[in-house]
C-alpha cells in the first residue's frame, strides 16, 4: 500500500496545512468508496473468512448444515451467488438482512427458489435457512467474514456545517444580558411573552423619539390609524413607534417579508444591537445596521415593500421595526411574512416572542448536496466544488468575523487592550472551532505567529478563520478518529452532533475537561440536558419530516374537483402534522404506538369544517406540547376512521394523485416506512394512466388491473392491500364510503413476511399490525439511527440493532428514551476495539 508522507518546512506559511490535509482527505474518501464499490470485493472478503468448520460449531446439527449448503449450491447460488454476493441481471443484491432464523425459514419455504417454490420446503427448507442464516445472512455472520458496514471519513454535512457556524459565532458573541459575559447556550432562547415589545413616541420635528408616551406588548403588527393616533396621549399629526424582539424560524429555508404602509418605516432582521438606533436617526448607514427593508422616506402613498432572506430553522433572530407618521394625513403600519412551505401571513404571537436574542450568523454559500443514495443524507463525497464552497463560507465567516470583531473581541475604538483582547480571542476562536484543547503548536500560531506576520491585525484575524474553517479538524465528524479510547473532547463533539447536528455547547466542553464523560452514567447526564435543548427538537422534527417523507410531496389538487384545498389549507394540514408529532414525541409516555394508534386529529376551524361533514367528534382540550396552538384542537373521530399518522390529511394528500386517490403510493409508503418490508425495484416500469381505463370503475379496480402480472404481483401482493386499505380517504383525506356511486372495499387479504395471512379492512388494522410487529420496529429504530448518526447500526457491532430493539421495547416504545440509548451507543463506541467504552 502506498504511503503518502507530507512534511512541512519551517519556513513554509502554516496556514497552508490545512489546503494539503483538505486534498488528502480527498483522496482518502475517494480511495475508500472505490475500494468498497469494488464489485470483486464480497466474493474476496468470504473467501477470507473462517473455516467452514468454525460455522458448523454454532450449528446444534452440523449435517443439517451441511446439507442445508449442498441444497443452496443446487438451488440457489445461481442467483445468489456462492456466497450470497449477488449474481448479475439475475439477483444483484447481497443476501443479507434482519429477519429471524424462523422467519428466513418461512420466507423459503414461500417464495424460493423463485421459478418453483415446492421444490424447497418442510426439512429442506430448515436446512438451506440455517445455511444461509449464519453464513452470511445474519449481522453476526457478516461481521464474523469482514463484511459489516463500517465508519467511513466522512465530512459535516451542509445543515452540520451551517449549524455549527452559526453556533461557532453565536458562542462568541457577549451576551445581551450582561455586558461583557458570554451566552452559556449556544442557540439564541428568544423567550419571552408572545408578541413584541412596543414603544410609542410623541414626535416633534426632526426629533421622531421625542417623548415616549407609551410601552406594551403588541402580538402582532396590523394597525390603520386612520387619521387618528394609536393613543389618546399621542397627538395624530406626528408619532413613532419601535417594535423589538424575536422572530422564531421553524425551517431552514428562504424567508420572505413584506412591510405595508404610506408612512416612513424600517425593518432590521438579525442585526447586532446598535446604540444609535434608539433615537430613530435617519441615517440607516450606521455600521452593522443595515435594514432589510428601508421605506423611511415617504411620498404619502401606500406602498408594500417586500426582501428575502435566508435563515437556519429552530432558532430565534433579533427583529425591530421602526415606524414614525410625519404630517400624513392618514397613518398605517402591517408586518408580513411568507416562511418556507408557507404563504403570506401577518407575524403574530406563535413567533414573535419580546426577548432580543443576540444575532446569529447564517452562512449562505451554496453546497453540492450531501449524497442520499442510502436513504439518509451523509457526508460521504469529497470533490472539489465542495471544497469551493467551504472556502467561500470561510471567506465569509472571516469578512463577518472582522466587521463585528470589537463586539466579538470586547473591546472599543482606541482601546488599549486591544491587541491583548485578539491574542486572546483568535485562539478561543479555533478551540471552539475545534471542539478540543489547542495543541502548543496551534496555539503559538494561533496567538502569536498569525498576528506577528500580518499586515495588519483584520488581517490575521482572516488567516486565523480561513484557518480554522478550512481545517479537517472542524470539517470532519468525529467518528473518523482512529485512536483507540477516544478523549472525553471526541466524544462531546459526537454527542452534539448526534443531538443538535452542531458543536458542544460551553457545559459539555466543561464536562469534557473535567472528565465527566467516562461512563455511561456520566453521558446520559449530559443526553437528558441536550434533549431539552430546542436544537434536539429542531433535529426530531426533521427526521420526522425525512422518515414520511413531507418534503418530497406536491399537495396541489385539481381545483375543479376540491375547490377549497388551496395553499391555506395545505399549510393548516402541515402544521396540523407538526403538532400531532411533537405533541406524540414530547409527552411523557413519548410512545411510538401513539403515533400509529390515536384516534384524533389536531385541527383549527378552518381543517375541522373542511373535514368533518357530520358530527363525529367531541372536542377536547388543547393538546400540551412545546408550542402555543392558538386555535389547534383534539378533534377525536371514530376508531374505524382515524388511526394516526396514518390517516392524517396530510399524508393522504401527499400519496394520493391530483385528481384521485393513489393505493400504490400509499401501499409503498406503509410497506416500507411503516410496516418496513424491502420492496425491489419493479422488473417492468408501467405508468398509471387513468385515461386507459373505464370511466365507471373504481381506484381499486384499476390498480387490479395495472398489477394483475405475475412478475409485478410479486410486490404488489404486499402493496396492494395496504393502499386498498386507504381507499375510504379520497385524493383529499376526506372520509367517504362510496366510489362512482358503489360501496368502496376496503378488504383485502394480507400476508405477513412470516406467512401469516390477515385481514385488512382498515388504517387501524395496519397500525395494529405494525404497532405489534417486530419488523416494523426494527425499521423504524433503523431509520431514525442512520437519520440521527449518519451511519448504518451493524456498524457498530453486529447486535446494535437489535440490541437497541429491544431496548425500545422494553422501555414502552419510547421515541425519546430511545434516542438516549442511541446516543450512548454511538458517542461511547470505540472504532478501534468495536465495543463500547
Amino acid at each position: 500500500m502506498n504511503v503518502f508522507r507530507i512534511k512541512l518546512s519551517t519556513n513554509t506559511d502554516r496556514y497552508t496545512w490545512t489546503w494539503l490535509l483538505g486534498l488528502t482527505a480527498f483522496v482518502m474518501i475517494s480511495w475508500t468508496r472505490a475500494d468498497s464499490g469494488d464489485a470483486g470485493k464480497v466474493a474476496r472478503l468470504m473467501e477470507q473468512s473462517t473455516d467452514i468448520d468454525d460455522q458448523m460449531a454454532r450449528m446444534e446439527s452440523p449435517p443439517k448444515f451441511i446439507r442445508g449448503k449442498r441444497i443452496y449450491q443446487k438451488q440457489c447460488a445461481s442467483c445468489h451467488g456462492e456466497n450470497g454476493e449477488g449474481v448479475a441481471e439475475e439477483y444483484d443484491e447481497p443476501l443479507y438482512g434482519n429477519r429471524s432464523l424462523k422467519s428466513l425459514t418461512r420466507r423459503i419455504v414461500r417464495t424460493m427458489p423463485e421459478d418453483d417454490p415446492d421444490l424447497c420446503v418442510d426439512e429442506d427448507a430448515v436446512a438451506v435457512s440455517a445455511y444461509v442464516f449464519h453464513s452470511f445472512y445474519s449481522a453476526e455472520a457478516r461481521h464474523n467474514m469482514g463484511m459489516a458496514p463500517r465508519i467511513e471519513l466522512a465530512r459535516l454535512t451542509v445543515p452540520q456545517y451551517q449549524n455549527s457556524v452559526a453556533d461557532l459565532l453565536g458562542y462568541l458573541t457577549p451576551s445581551m444580558e450582561l455586558k461583557g459575559s458570554k451566552d452559556p447556550s449556544l442557540k439564541a432562547s428568544g423567550s419571552g411573552e408572545a408578541g413584541l415589545n412596543a414603544v410609542y413616541f410623541q414626535s416633534k420635528g426632526m426629533n421622531k423619539a421625542n417623548k415616549q408616551k407609551l410601552e406594551r406588548i403588541d402580538t402582532h403588527i396590523e394597525f390603520d390609524f386612520k387619521e387618528g393616533s394609536p393613543h389618546a396621549d399621542i397627538e395624530p399629526d406626528q408619532f413613532a413607534i419601535i417594535w423589538e424582539g424575536a422572530l422564531h424560524a421553524e425551517a431552514t429555508g428562504h424567508y420572505e417579508f413584506r412591510v405595508s404602509t404610506q408612512n416612513g418605516a424600517r425593518l432590521y432582521l438579525n442585526n447586532d444591537p446598535g446604540q444609535a438606533r434608539g433615537k430613530l436617526r435617519d441615517d440607516s448607514s450606521v455600521p452593522g445596521q443595515q435594514a432589510l427593508i428601508d421605506g423611511w422616506v415617504s411620498s404619502g402613498e401606500m406602498r408594500a415593500m417586500e426582501a428575502r432572506l435566508f435563515l437556519l430553522g429552530g432558532r430565534h433572530y433579533p427583529i425591530r421595526l421602526e415606524y414614525f407618521k410625519y404630517l400624513e394625513k392618514t397613518g398605517s403600519i402591517k408586518l408580513e411574512w411568507k416562511p418556507p412551505h408557507g404563504i403570506w401571513q401577518v407575524l403574530n404571537g406563535e413567533v414573535l416572542k419580546t426577548k432580543r436574542p443576540p444575532r446569529t450568523f447564517v452562512v449562505e454559500t451554496i453546497f453540492p448536496a450531501d449524497d442520499r443514495s442510502l436513504g439518509y443524507e451523509r457526508g460521504s463525497s469529497v470533490s472539489w466544488s465542495w471544497f469551493e464552497a467551504v472556502t467561500q463560507a470561510a471567506v465569509k465567516t472571516s469578512s463577518e468575523i472582522v466587521e463585528r470583531l470589537p463586539l466579538l473581541a470586547g473591546y472599543k475604538a482606541g482601546d488599549e487592550n486591544r491587541a491583548s483582547k485578539l491574542k486572546e480571542f483568535l485562539p478561543n476562536l479555533a478551540q471552539l472551532a475545534y471542539r478540543r484543547p489547542l495543541t502548543g503548536d496551534e496555539d503559538l500560531l494561533f496567538r502569536d505567529e498569525l498576528l506577528a506576520k500580518a499586515e495588519s491585525p483584520e488581517i490575521a484575524v482572516r488567516r486565523g478563520v480561513m484557518l480554522a474553517l478550512t481545517s479537517p479538524s472542524f470539517l470532519y465528524a468525529p467518528w473518523n478518529a482512529s485512536d483507540s479510547n477516544p478523549d472525553p473532547y471526541h466524544l462531546a463533539s459526537r454527542l452534539a452532533l448526534f443531538l443538535w447536528d452542531s458543536m458542544p455547547d460551553q457545559e459539555l466542553m466543561d464536562a469534557a475537561a473535567k472528565n465527566q464523560l467516562n461512563s455511561r452514567e456520566q453521558v446520559l447526564v449530559q443526553v437528558q440536558r441536550m434533549l431539552d435543548h430546542p436544537a434536539s427538537k429542531r433535529k426530531m422534527r426533521c427526521f420526522f419530516e425525512h422518515w414520511l417523507e413531507i418534503e418530497e410531496r406536491d399537495l396541489q389538487k385539481d381545483s375543479e374537483l376540491y375547490p377549497d384545498f388551496d395553499e391555506k389549507l395545505i399549510v393548516d394540514l402541515r402544521r396540523s402534522l407538526n403538532l400531532f408529532i411533537e405533541e406524540v414525541v414530547w409527552s411523557d409516555q413519548s410512545d411510538y404506538r401513539q403515533l400509529l394508534l390515536d384516534d384524533h386529529l389536531i385541527l383549527n376551524p378552518f381543517l375541522r369544517e373542511y373535514y368533518i361533514s357530520q358530527e363525529v367528534s367531541e372536542k377536547g382540550k388543547e393538546p400540551e406540547g412545546n408550542k402555543p396552538m392558538t386555535g389547534f384542537q383534539r378533534v377525536r373521530f371514530p376508531k374505524e376512521q382515524r388511526s394516526g399518522i396514518l390517516t392524517h390529511p396530510y399524508l393522504l394528500s401527499a400519496f394520493a394523485y391530483h385528481n384521485n386517490t393513489s393505493p400504490i403510493h400509499r401501499g409503498v409508503f406503509l410497506t416500507r416506512n411503516v410496516v418496513g418490508r424491502a420492496l425491489n425495484p419493479p422488473p417492468v416500469a408501467v405508468a398509471f394512466k387513468d385515461s386507459d381505463f373505464p370511466e365507471d370503475i373504481t381506484m381499486r379496480e384499476k390498480v387490479t388491473q395495472l398489477t394483475s402480472d405475475t412478475a409485478c404481483m410479486a410486490c404488489h401482493s404486499v402493496i396492494n392491500p395496504l393502499g386498498f386499505a386507504l381507499e375510504n380517504f379520497d385524493a383529499v383525506g376526506r372520509w367517504r364510503t362510496h366510489e362512482k356511486a358503489r360501496p368502496v372495499n376496503t378488504l383485502s387479504d394480507y400476508f405477513t413476511e412470516d406467512g401469516e395471512r390477515i385481514e385488512v379492512e382498515r388504517a387501524r388494522d395496519i397500525a395494529e399490525f405494525a404497532a405489534g410487529n417486530e419488523a416494523a420496529h426494527t425499521a423504524f429504530v433503523s431509520q431514525i439511527f442512520q437519520y440521527y448518526v449518519k451511519h448504518p447500526p451493524a456498524a457498530f457491532g453486529p447486535n446494535a440493532l437489535q440490541s437497541l430493539r429491544l431496548q425500545f421495547t422494553e422501555e414502552g416504545f419510547s421515541i425519546q428514551k430511545l434516542v438516549m440509548e442511541m446516543a450512548v451507543l454511538a458517542v461511547t463506541f470505540d472504532l478501534e476495539t468495536g465495543t463500547q467504552l
